[in-house]
């Protein structure tokens, strides 16, 4: 991961962090366009790494508002094994949202909220769960990650606030603006 936050740092990000090793970085960015930071970074890493990387890019209000909770009614979030966010570049059409509430199983269910997909699950499966349903409905590039990666990440990416209320850089010096 360490060299995942050089190239980073090297491409003219500041205050790049790695976090766990599934590939997310939290970095601070001036840059407004996350489609356009998006291709930005997956040309730079598909000339170091020699094969293409999706980029799923968030702000950090983004992450908080995520993180603050699925859109599911709180008995079913309280009988859940498990909550994934499935990251999209896109929002989806109300047609294939409603094909993605479509997969609904007695032990999983879909909500699509904007650039991203809650996936409550009822129980862990006992081997890999097969996404290709979901592929197929999508049809797009994802990327997914659980719930609880992404309310570990909110403290490093969002900036604390000072007594006013103002922006206030956290302690260790980590105000991460962008995500993965």
């Amino acid at each position: 991961m360490e060299d995942l936050r050089r190239l980073f740092a090297a491409h003219g990000f500041s205050g790049v962090e790695t976090f766990l090793a599934s590939g997310n970085v939290v970095f601070e960015t001036s840059a407004a366009a996350a489609g356009a930071l998006e291709t930005r970074i997956e040309k730079r890493l598909r000339q170091v790494l020699r094969f293409d990387v999706e980029t799923f890019v968030r702000t950090d209000r983004e992450l908080a508002r995520i993180a603050a909770g699925a859109p599911f009614p709180r008995a079913k979030l309280e009988t859940a094994a498990e909550i994934n966010v499935i990251f999209l570049k896109d929002r989806l059409d109300a047609e294939t949202a409603r094909r993605v509430s479509g997969l609904r199983t007695g032990t999983d269910e879909f909500r699509a909220c904007g650039r991203e997909i809650f996936w409550l699950r009822r129980k862990k499966a006992a081997g890999l769960y097969s996404t290709v349903a979901l592929d197929k409905t999508l049809g797009r590039p994802y990327t997914v990650r659980a719930a609880k990666t992404i309310q570990k990440m909110v403290p490093i990416c969002v900036p604390t606030r000072d007594s006013a209320g103002g922006p206030k850089r956290r302690p260790e010096g980590r105000a991460g603006r962008r995500g993965f």
